[in-house]
């Protein structure tokens, strides 16, 4: 089982909290899409012969593809690849892109599953996010999706930024749950070094809300989603039953995984991997067959702190098997700091393992941070 991330990072514009690596043209395109065709031919031995189980465009912006261009790439991962007739494949996409046009192409490729960049739905909040649709187009790209066949949505939402009032909070949620969203993913707004946020902030000119106020937003969004039937899978992440991110879970639970375009990275359960953050030297690179990556191998302290930093952000946890697969040293250390965590009704033992429970995810970076060698 693994699963296979692909990097498109062209925008039409940036957002204003934004840090990933992407830029804010669409020129190059063509010769994008050449490279990451020509990677997949590069990389169909990383992840041997296992059957691929999700395919993820993310970004950056996806759907500022054309379904020809992206169909390019599925047609080229299919040829090199075991792709599994269950496979899920996620696209982002930014509201405006999704035409009723548009998206009967992605269906027709086999594109089964959206991740709508919606943020909220008071336009006020999206000028101030640097968004460029209005909160009737975010709409009307959920209804447009359901009209093409698209039975599997997510949403994002962002919380907890100067300006966001209770009521204006309670309005984004309650819409989300009313469009019958399958999967909210919702983030407090960070600061980010590179972002534009951040610039302002250096400069004085952007003050971030304190944490109380951020904490009362996730507090009534895992409230008012449980109560709507949400299954509240991980710390940012909610779903209605059955409608996971299959692909998200795969880095959580330390499946396999081959990231291609720039930027991207990859796990093989051995080494990590990352692309260049550069269109111009990714491209340049894959042509020339110069190498486009690097690589780090992980050692056994690599992998403790791997386990703990991702499993315990879920509601499933820490199982003893996987504990006990880790070097003898990191075990003695975990014991150690968990009972301790324990003690402080931080860390919960279970029969299966340890888990953080829900009502003290809001401070798991803490928490696991202390359990990390």
């Amino acid at each position: 089982m693994a699963g296979i991330y692909i990097h498109i990072p062209f925008c039409r514009h940036k957002c204003l909290y934004c840090d990933f690596y992407s830029v804010a043209s669409l020129a190059r395109r063509l010769e994008l899409v050449d490279a990451i065709v020509a990677e997949i031919g590069y990389r169909h031995g990383y992840l041997d012969d296992s059957s691929i189980q999700t395919i993820y465009f993310g970004g950056g912006t996806p759907s500022t593809l054309s379904s020809e261009e992206l169909g390019r790439i599925l047609d080229k991962l299919n040829q090199q690849f075991e792709v599994s007739p269950a496979v899920e494949i996620t696209l982002e996409a930014n509201p405006e892109d999704l035409t009723p046009e548009y998206l009967k192409e992605l269906r027709v490729l086999g594109i089964n599953r959206l991740s709508i960049g919606i943020q909220s739905f008071n336009d006020e909040h999206l000028i101030y996010f640097g968004r460029k649709h209005t909160a009737i187009a975010a709409i009307q790209a959920i209804e447009n999706a359901r009209n093409a066949g698209f039975l599997n949505i997510s949403a994002d939402l962002i919380y907890g930024f100067p300006g966001l009032t209770s009521e204006q909070w309670k309005r984004n949620i309650a819409t989300m749950v009313s469009l019958g969203i399958e999967h909210i993913s919702a983030y407090q707004l960070m600061v980010e070094q590179g972002s534009v946020f951040y610039k302002r902030q250096q400069k004085g000119t952007f003050k971030p809300i304190d944490d109380d106020e951020s904490a009362e937003n996730y507090q009534y969004l895992t409230n008012a989603l449980s109560g709507n039937g949400y299954e509240h899978y991980e710390l940012s992440n909610f779903c209605k039953p059955g409608f996971h991110s299959r692909h998200n879970s795969s880095y959580w639970f330390g499946e396999r995984y081959l990231g291609l375009g720039p930027s991207a990275h990859s796990f093989n359960g051995i080494s990590r991997q990352w692309n260049v953050s550069s269109i111009e030297k990714y491209c340049r690179a894959v042509v020339t067959g110069d190498k486009w990556f690097e690589e780090e191998f992980l050692t056994e302290k690599d992998r403790y702190n791997e386990l703990i930093l991702t499993r315990l952000r879920t509601k499933r946890g820490l199982l003893n098997e996987e504990m006990a697969l880790v070097a003898t040293i990191q075990q003695s250390w975990f014991e150690k700091q968990a009972k301790e965590m324990e003690s402080k009704g931080l860390l919960k033992r279970m029969e299966f393992g340890w888990i953080i429970s829900e009502e003290k995810w809001l401070i798991s970076d803490g928490i696991i941070s202390e359990l990390m060698e």
